[in-house]
């Protein structure tokens, strides 16, 4: 790791593009949303949605047309994305309800801190849901984790987007907050910003941003919803205004980047948790007009519209502008780039499931040692396991000795044995890099190709399902 961190900035020092006295390493920003569809941008083929910042952001650094979010559902995919692990090994299976016993562990190697130890000043803002118990005992909270300061919800914004009355900011009610719940969390990161570069100019820093849009229960501003006449259909409006929002004040966070002259050595992710929520699924998402774009599937799906979703990255110290990439990277990348860039330690025994992506973000492949793999136990499709391997994707159903085809919420001690000793059944094969869509299952087809990968699928499920942990 900290041979990357030398390859990309001894050069630079050499040549003295750095202040002596700083700290040369990037500062660090993710930013998440919530459910956003792989079409909701313009940048990424949105017709109707207005997106300036995004957009800008894209063409300032670089768009990944294959980036993938960790798992189909909310909870799993920020476990995945901030341990750098298939969420199912942290015993995170799917969403998680208030109360629930489903948590992150504090056993739980994180980002934040990684970072913390290696030096950076570390901020959440919004969105958490990595536990039921939120800012209870007998569960971790994200200061467990390496959160210096956090400001967060345990799922979703209420009553609503507007006007928001359950954040905590470290471990106390933070009483009703005015206005919208993305500006909200964006200007508690700006003001944490602000006041850290003026306190420690010098110390980098790592920002996680987890807006709530544009996941049910929705509420916009007037103004932009008044801006799309266009839009017939009950709620579908209010769905565009509130992806436009979000858009504003991600504008916010960038603008006050520029404002502060961080923006230049700032690493700054943008993506989404998971794919669109499926209209009407459930009462309350009437609003949910999110559009999968030309993929097939939506949100709990293990197709692509589950799990593809937007990936952008701007760093103009170091990442050419204009470029957009078609590696396939993974949110699961983040912990193993990020440990390279900032000289950090990631404990010898901690296997990781991502790959550092460092060279895709100057045009070059990602060597793994594993294909991208998912397993969502509760897909609303049949295929409760995919996996990508370059071109190719292999998606399959869980089917015990019996025959039965297999669905669960979560591993318990009950169960395990039965889903460790499920056998792959009902192979799906893509030639994902030219079938966008998963239109033509070409496992007829290809035969051997399926034979290899199905190899290879069930030797990382198998390994999955054997560290994963089991709940009581």
């Amino acid at each position: 790791m900290l041979r990357s961190f030398l390859t990309i900035f001894l050069p630079a020092l050499l040549a003295g593009v750095f202040p002596a006295t700083a700290d040369e390493r990037p500062n660090i920003m993710v930013i998440l949303c919530d459910d956003l569809g792989y079409g909701d941008l313009a940048c990424y083929g949105s017709k109707t949605i207005r997106t300036p910042h995004l957009d800008r952001l894209a063409a300032q650094g670089i768009r990944f047309t294959d980036f993938y979010s960790t798992s189909p559902v909310c909870s799993p995919s920020r476990v995945g994305l901030l341990t750098g692990r298939t969420p199912n090994r942290a015993g995170v299976y799917d969403w998680i309800p208030s109360g629930n016993r489903m948590h992150m562990g504090k056993d739980e190697f994180t980002m934040p801190a990684m970072l913390k130890r290696a030096g950076y000043a570390t901020c959440m803002s919004g969105k958490w849901h990595c536990n039921g118990l939120f800012n209870r005992a007998g569960q971790p909270q994200p200061d467990d984790f390496g959160f210096e300061h956090w400001f967060a919800t345990q799922n979703n914004a209420a009553p609503s987007h507007k006007n928001p009355k359950n954040f905590v900011r470290n471990g106390k009610n933070a009483g009703p907050s005015e206005g919208f719940s993305c500006q909200v969390v964006a200007r508690e990161a700006i003001r944490w910003i602000e006041n850290h570069a003026t306190k420690n100019p010098d110390q980098p820093f790592f920002s996680y941003v987890a807006f709530h849009e544009p996941h049910e229960p929705i509420d916009s501003p007037a103004k932009l919803i008044a801006g799309y006449p266009q839009a017939k259909k009950r709620g579908e409006a209010l769905y565009y205004a509130n992806v436009e929002n979000m858009d504003a004040a991600v504008g916010e966070i960038t603008a006050a980047l520029d404002r502060l002259k961080l923006a230049e050595n700032t690493l700054l992710v943008f993506t989404s948790d998971n794919g669109p929520e499926t209209l009407n699924r459930y009462g309350g998402a009437w609003r949910s007009h999110g559009t999968p774009g030309p993929l097939r599937g939506m949100k709990l799906h293990t197709h692509e519209a589950g799990i593809r979703v937007a990936g952008i990255m701007r760093w103009p110290l170091q990442v050419k502008a204009g470029q957009v990439s078609s590696v396939p990277v993974s949110a699961l990348d983040l912990m193993p780039t990020f440990a390279g860039l900032a000289a950090g330690e990631i404990p010898v025994d901690r296997h990781l499931d991502g790959a550092d992506m460092m060279n895709a973000l100057s045009g070059g492949s990602v060597k793994r040692d594993q294909p991208l793999f998912w397993c969502y136990y509760s897909a609303l499709n049949k295929a409760k396991v995919a996996m990508r391997d370059g071109d190719w994707k292999l998606l399959a159903r869980l089917t015990s000795p019996e025959g039965k085809a297999l669905k669960t919420r979560a591993i318990t001690r009950a169960n395990r044995d039965t889903f460790t000793k499920a056998t792959l059944t009902d192979l799906e094969l893509y030639k994902i890099s030219s079938d966008i869509a998963e239109k033509e299952d070409l496992a007829k087809k290809h035969p051997e190709k399926v034979r290899a990968m199905a190899a290879q699928l069930k030797k990382i499920y198998r390994d999955v399902a054997r560290d994963a942990k089991a709940w009581q």
